[in-house]
């Protein structure tokens, strides 16, 4: 499967889904609780948002488990003892609906801003990365996707719990603020340097301010490691009105910043939190 992943990307550019959270939130599920526990209580909701990525043009969906690791479940929602069904069912839903599109396994980071005192060792944070992929691996996705990532040694251990466990594609995406640095002050050069040095065959951006700062970045990440690129920002920052969350970048200025990767070299182009299907089918399109 991780050859016919590399063999679609020599053919061209590869789409892939937008947010998950976002669609989850204006489904009505409230802020606060755990969207990755979803997968057991929600499934059909889940597995609706994939299919409307797809219908939208998306050829990568990404599984519903971005947060769904030891440390983040105990930590803010109690379920550090369900990581493997959570997951396991997260990589099951999405390869149910993909029909020949590709599922990427979600893996985000450990750690959230300036939380540095709560910080596992190298080890731990291995052990953990190691527990959440086994059961999306398990459970079928084509690759794994390393995203929204802040620190570089935490991307590092991800990375090589990834390895340790299979030959799949692994996509490792940090996120920049405005100032062209981390929130742990990694800046992108730094990150492409070490992570084309330990293997890492795709580098990219997500998140961040919105689309100009991920072109930033990803110029930045090109210049410095032969890799190929992938592209995933924000729909910009988001405002409350009305009551809900509303995002400025619309799908036509998405698009327009798709271009821009895609000229600089991105070979995988999608979006994040704000982002929704009318966003990826514009970009597709």
């Amino acid at each position: 499967m991780s050859h016919r992943f590399w063999e679609r990307l020599e053919e061209g550019i590869l789409v892939c889904d937008g947010a998950m959270g976002t669609m989850l939130y204006e489904k009505g599920v409230p802020k606060g609780h755990c969207y990755d526990e979803l997968n057991l209580s929600r499934p059909d909701t889940v597995r609706d948002i994939h299919s409307a990525y797809l219908a939208a043009g998306a050829e990568i969906v990404e599984t519903n488990t971005f947060g769904a690791n030891r440390v983040i479940l105990q930590r803010y929602y109690d379920l550090g003892d369900r990581v493997k069904e959570i997951n396991y069912q997260g990589a099951r839903i999405a390869t149910g609906v993909a029909k020949g599109s590709f599922v990427a396994g979600s893996v985000g980071p450990l750690s959230r801003p300036f939380e540095s005192l709560l910080r596992p060792s190298l080890e731990e944070m291995q052990r953990v990365f190691v527990e959440q992929m086994e059961p999306l691996l398990e459970g079928g996705v084509d690759l794994l996707i390393l995203e929204t990532f802040s620190d570089l040694e935490e991307m590092e251990q991800a990375f090589l719990a990834a390895k340790s466990l299979t030959d799949l594609p692994v996509i490792c995406q940090m996120t920049f603020l405005p100032e062209g640095k981390t929130l742990s002050g990694v800046g992108p050069i730094q990150f492409a340097k070490r992570l084309t040095e330990i293997g890492a065959p795709v580098l990219g951006a997500n998140c961040c301010r919105g689309p100009q700062d991920v072109l930033d970045a990803i110029t930045d990440i090109g210049k410095a490691s032969p890799v190929r690129l992938s592209a995933q920002p924000n729909a910009g920052l988001p405002s409350f009105s009305n009551g809900k969350f509303v995002y400025p970048s619309t799908p036509e200025y998405f698009a327009h910043y798709a271009r821009k990767y895609v000229e600089i070299g991105a070979s995988i182009v999608g979006g994040c939190c704000g982002s929704t299907p009318e966003h990826i089918k514009a970009i597709s399109e």
